[in-house]
């Protein structure tokens, strides 16, 4: 939440952004086989909250993040290091002005793959919504209105787990 409502400052938005927003925290692993060498631990995805704290596993790596070529680009583990990740909701919050990293798992050795990830969500009974300060004749709303909790069954119910059920709510497709 700390990191979230510093990332709210340094966009010049004052207040608790993000202060009461839930949190979920996971244990991911992997059992990777010699059979399982070169496929997908984790399809290709963008994270639905605000944003991710992951511990990734210091002998293992696997996460790749697609640059905006379409490439991907190994994210080795760097050992006692955190990676901080962006999702749909800092996308949609931000209006536009950060992205939703897409990134998967990729199975390159067998072995047992773990990591830890805290996950900041998005209002728990409020809207994800631009506030007024980010919203200008510069910057024009491009986003509607959601809950988190309608975008995530929305996601879900849709298969459009990559970014693309973000664009559901664009102001133009309404």
């Amino acid at each position: 939440m700390e990191i979230g409502h510093k990332i709210s400052q340094g966009l010049g938005i004052e207040g608790d952004v993000c202060r009461e927003w839930p949190i979920q925290f996971r244990i991911n692993k992997y059992s990777f086989t010699e059979e399982s060498v070169g496929s997908l631990g984790v399809q290709l995805h963008t994270d639905s909250g605000f944003l991710t704290i992951v511990q990734e596993d210091e002998c293992v790596g696997g996460l790749e993040v697609m640059d905006k070529s379409g490439q991907f680009i190994s994210i080795d583990p760097i050992p006692g290091s955190l990676l901080v990740n962006l999702g749909d909701v800092a996308k949609a919050w931000s209006n536009g002005r950060f992205c939703s990293v897409k990134h998967h798992v990729q199975c390159k050795e067998a072995a047992t793959r773990i990591s830890i990830a805290v996950f900041l969500l998005g209002p728990k009974e409020d809207e994800v919504e631009a506030p007024p300060e980010l919203v200008d004749s510069d910057h024009p709303r491009i986003y509607l209105p959601f809950t988190y909790e309608g975008y995530r069954k929305r996601r879900l119910s849709t298969g459009l787990r990559a970014g693309e059920a973000l664009e559901l709510y664009t102001i133009q497709n309404a």
